[in-house]
């Protein structure tokens, strides 16, 4: 006797439809766990380069932590003056940049010899007392007490 096929059975059509669905829901997940991911990094970095940014100007204000070197100049620009040199480090903010530029205290600002520290829209300088300087950028704020005689300088 001669075994007879079932061709009408829908065992084969289910088994191919949740294989499918299996494999639709993998890559749905792998999608959208790249996704998050890449907004997960692209956050931190952000994260990071304000916290550099903020960094920078503590150590470059430490660095120059002498008895009436930091001094805060008209429109927001910061100058740390390099000993008795006549030289100093300005740090100012320029079309959504902030710069540094080593140069003669008597010279003018000179935007071909700035270079970038990184990118913010905010610059703002403070004092609280003779002695703390409030630095704040788009990333935040950094307190910095100078330890030497004659604090900020105006």
């Amino acid at each position: 006797m001669p075994v007879k096929r079932q061709s009408d059975s829908p065992l084969g059509l289910y088994t191919i439809a949740i294989a499918a669905l299996f494999l639709a829901g993998f890559f749905l997940l792998v999608v959208f766990g790249a996704q998050s991911y890449r907004d997960t990094v692209s956050g931190q970095s952000a994260n990071m380069d304000g916290r550099a940014l903020l960094s920078y100007l503590h150590t470059a204000v430490k660095a120059g932590d002498a008895s009436g070197a930091v001094r805060i100049v008209d429109d927001n620009e910061l100058r740390i003056a390099d000993g008795d040199t006549g030289y100093s480090l300005r740090i100012y903010l320029r079309e959504g940049e902030l710069v540094e530029e080593y140069t003669s205290d008597a010279a003018a600002r000179d935007a071909s010899n700035a270079q970038v520290i990184g990118r913010t829209d905010v610059f703002e300088i403070a004092r609280w007392g003779e002695d703390v300087l409030v630095l704040s950028t788009d990333a935040g704020e950094v307190l910095i007490h100078l330890r030497s005689e004659g604090g900020v300088g105006a």
